[in-house]
């Protein structure tokens, strides 16, 4: 039976069904090296300076009961700070892990680094394929557990992401960001794929759980329309958004408020999503490394932003979910 293409949104016969009815969430760590983010990509100017502080983050999921998924790239798969932090609630089933290819710092090193080659889907069959083998190869080596489910950088997938993961024991992918348009750096347009998660492979091999972003304001509904001619002018987004008109809120803390968040769980449960998939960079964790955190009442915010997003959850009945739970109540 043939892949099905990430590039290419879905029919409607394609969504999953679930066996209950119960909305439940998934917190996805997008676990990568700290670099500039204001810089060019490079393979050499990167650290992991804060991996240690994946113990603390990881004892405040526990005592929050929620399950983190670790999307590990290159450089975290072969940090023993990451193996010697993440191995112990790997095994005890309160952590999990998963494969996120930056190609840019993944071996082998065949390719130039350029904004087009960093999204994986770009490149070579063969080297995306290569990449991807090893690093899923490493993380089953260093964290005694096999990968199941996968991110592509910077969300960039490609014509033969789908068959390479299915080949290399992948049964989940969330790099499908709905609402959002990569295309202008040479990576995919996901504004038409639904927010749903959905079968990728007629035979049901390759489920896609795509990260949740919705619209909010009175407009939402015209916001497949009205948003997307909006991007030479991002003033008036910020001017729809003020005035309640219309608003893009993808479920993350980083450059979303706490009431924002609300609005885009609200709305996710009224259209009825079985599962909504948060996310954020690993490198948040430490003060400086991204621009999203850069004192440590930003990081003390960080974490209120996910306590009370918890609450929130916990308050509309959304149950904390896993990849383990995904694949045990998914409809085959």
């Amino acid at each position: 039976m043939a892949m099905g293409n990430l590039l290419v949104p879905p029919s409607v016969d394609a969504l999953a069904r679930f066996a209950d009815s119960t909305p439940r969430f998934l917190l996805t760590v997008d676990t990568e090296e700290d670099f500039d983010w204001t810089l060019p990509l490079s393979r050499d100017s990167h650290g992991t300076e804060h991996v240690p502080r994946l113990a603390k983050f990881q004892e405040f999921c526990e005592n929050e009961g929620v399950v983190p998924i670790y999307l590990v790239d290159w450089p975290i798969a072969n940090s023993n700070f990451a193996r010697d932090i993440l191995r112990a609630p790997l095994a005890a089933g309160k952590a999990e892990i998963g494969v996120q290819l930056h190609p840019w710092v993944n071996p082998p090193f065949e390719e130039e680094v350029t904004q087009l080659n960093s999204f994986a889907g770009n490149l070579p069959r063969p080297l995306e394929e290569a990449k991807l083998a090893k690093l899923r190869d490493a993380i089953e080596a260093n964290f005694d557990v096999a990968p199941l489910i996968y991110r592509a950088g910077r969300y960039g997938v490609g014509p033969n992401s789908a068959e390479l993961l299915s080949r290399h024991g992948i049964a989940i992918d969330s790099s499908v960001r709905p609402l959002f348009d990569y295309s202008s750096a040479g990576g995919p347009d996901y504004r038409r794929h639904p927010l749903y998660p959905y079968w990728v492979d007629a035979a049901h091999t390759l489920l896609e759980l795509p990260l949740t972003s919705c619209f909010w304001g009175m407009l939402r509904r015209q916001g497949d329309t009205i948003y997307p001619r909006l991007w030479r002018a991002p003033s008036l987004r910020g001017v729809l958004a003020k005035l309640g008109l219309l608003e893009r809120v993808p479920l993350t803390p980083e450059g979303v408020s706490v009431e924002e968040a609300i609005r885009g769980i609200d709305i996710a449960l009224d259209d009825k999503l079985p599962m909504l998939v948060f996310s954020f960079h690993s490198p948040s964790l430490r003060p400086g490394s991204t621009p999203y955190v850069r004192s440590d009442e930003d990081l003390d915010a960080l974490y209120d932003w996910w306590r009370r997003i918890f609450a929130y959850l916990r308050q509309r009945g959304v149950q904390a979910s896993s990849v383990r739970d995904v694949m045990s109540v998914v409809v085959r």
